[in-house]
């Protein structure tokens, strides 16, 4: 993809915002329960950009035919009785708490496979981003039980943002970016992430970092990896649109190393309050996958993790 087609790409979707402020549109939220800490900490930010967004949010679980089809036979009707009876009170006793009494709400309790009953859900009550929250498992638990979250994200049209076990447990009263990072690898899977990228650092007056990491650069001698660090740089300074340069003006970084070490240390070093990547489908059944570049970024940054598919 060229530097003139992202710029192009960025510009048509900000011409495509809903309003004349040209603020996203959050109308509707999804918030993908497992009623875990991790879940918790999600729901978290979710209130906190309802808030911001004045935000419709729909508290989703999914009982998960898994979940007590692996028992006897005999024991398979009692078993979902239970799992559905925990499923409901966990929605009884978040609504009695009163942490959503702030927005308006709304609790989804459906069984099914995870993936289509979310998407029906998705579709059904015209959701502009999903957010989850991951236990961040790796290596062979990842591989034995899987990733929700990267279930998710590699699949859902609209944003989802990811809260990992590493980003901070306390969100604000109520959003607010201030220190927002792009990364980008300029394949068009990033084209739709750059927009919103650009379009939060709008909306809240952040400040934006654009990151390339050069990859497998070790064995580059020095004076090539200078000229790719000016190419790329070029490129990334391209994705602001001019018209969008007199209330956007971007810090551009090219390192090289690891992509998913890279963006951490810089996220890191920038105190970024939100991480934007462009994530491509999965062709399979993603969380069980190996680790993925989005994935360890999301399991291992200290704020939450915005990824669009391109």
């Amino acid at each position: 993809m060229s530097a003139a087609a992202n710029a192009g790409t960025v510009k048509a979707i900000l011409a495509g915002r809903a309003d004349a402020d040209h603020q996203i549109s959050l109308s509707n939220i999804l918030v993908a329960t497992d009623f875990s800490p991790a879940s918790e900490a999600a729901l978290g930010f979710a209130l906190a950009i309802a808030r911001r967004y004045e935000s419709r949010i729909y508290v989703a679980h999914v009982i998960l035919p898994n979940s007590y089809q692996l028992v006897p036979r005999e024991a398979v009707e009692p078993t979902y009785e239970l799992v559905r009876r925990h499923a409901e009170e966990e929605m009884t006793d978040l609504l009695v708490s009163g942490r959503l009494r702030s927005v308006v709400h709304e609790v989804l309790l459906e069984e099914g496979l995870l993936w289509p009953t979310l998407a029906n859900m998705i579709h059904k009550h015209s959701v502009q981003l999903v957010i989850v929250g991951t236990h961040g498992r790796t290596g062979a638990r990842k591989l034995l039980l899987g990733s929700a979250a990267e279930e998710i994200f590699r699949v859902a049209d609209c944003p989802v943002m990811t809260v990992g076990p590493q980003a901070k447990t306390e969100p604000p009263q109520e959003a607010e970016l201030k220190r927002i990072l792009f990364a980008t690898d300029f394949t068009a899977n990033g084209e739709r992430a750059g927009a919103y990228a650009l379009s939060l650092a709008q909306e809240h007056q952040a400040e934006l970092t654009l990151l390339h990491v050069i990859e497998n650069g070790d064995g580059v001698s020095s004076k090539n990896v200078a000229a790719l660090r000016a190419m790329f740089l070029k490129r990334l300074e391209a994705i602001v649109p001019p018209e969008a340069r007199s209330w956007c003006d971007p810090a551009c970084v090219v390192t090289v190393g690891n992509s998913a070490n890279e963006i951490l240390t810089v996220a890191r070093e920038r105190a970024s309050d939100l991480i934007v990547l462009g994530v491509r489908r999965a062709t399979g059944f993603a969380g069980h996958l190996p680790a993925s570049r989005a994935y360890k970024v999301v399991c291992q940054a200290q704020c939450p993790v915005l990824t669009v598919r391109g």
